[in-house]
């Protein structure tokens, strides 16, 4: 017996009219450094709902135990499913099953050769058996217009950074950090 479950109902249209950002919805994951104090060494990382609760572990190639996943096979994971998600609704709309649809997303972790620190990179590979590629391709170009995670690789996205306030015993305002660290992702 196969699961149905309801389709989702969003607009493939650019159709939003406003001035800020006008969240749908959204998650908080904690992540604690487990017993090596470090997310990615030995980390947990926990949702607000409780729906995921996961331990991670650092891939064999970084120095890890590779015992668990990790954070680039979550980024992968997300980015294909959202990428499937706006090719899946894009197909609908042209009278197309996107049943056979698969997206294989690959992410690499590496240096960046601009300021030798850390970058990743996704690559996509979307597999749609017996569908032309005349046809194709226009719609996997309005997916990567449509899709968040494939927004967010070609514009950068807004990163608020800020530390928490923390409680000294209770007799005195929380320490101020200064300043909140506050940066948009470049545009490349």
């Amino acid at each position: 017996m196969t699961e149905h479950l309801q389709l989702p109902n969003l607009s493939t249209q650019k159709d939003y009219v406003g001035t800020a950002f006008s969240p749908i919805y959204t998650t908080t994951v904690t992540v604690s450094g487990g017993v090596a104090s470090h997310g990615r060494a030995s980390g947990r990382a926990r949702s607000s709902d409780g729906a995921l609760d996961i331990n991670l572990r650092m891939p064999p190639e970084l120095g890890g135990d590779g015992q668990a996943t990790n954070p680039e096979q979550l980024f992968a994971a997300g980015f294909a499913a959202c990428f499937h998600g706006a090719l899946s609704l894009v197909a609908r709309q042209e009278e197309l099953d996107p049943a056979a649809i698969s997206v294989e997303a690959t992410v690499a972790f590496g240096r960046d050769p601009d300021d030798g620190g850390y970058l990743l990179r996704v690559d996509l590979v979307v597999n749609w058996p017996e569908v032309d590629p005349e046809i194709a391709n226009p719609l996997l170009e309005q997916a990567d217009s449509l899709c968040p995670y494939a927004r967010m690789a070609w514009r950068g996205t807004p990163t608020t950074i800020t530390l928490a306030p923390y409680d000294l015993g209770g007799d005195s305002d929380p320490p101020r950090s200064g300043r909140d660290m506050r940066r948009t992702a470049r545009v490349g």
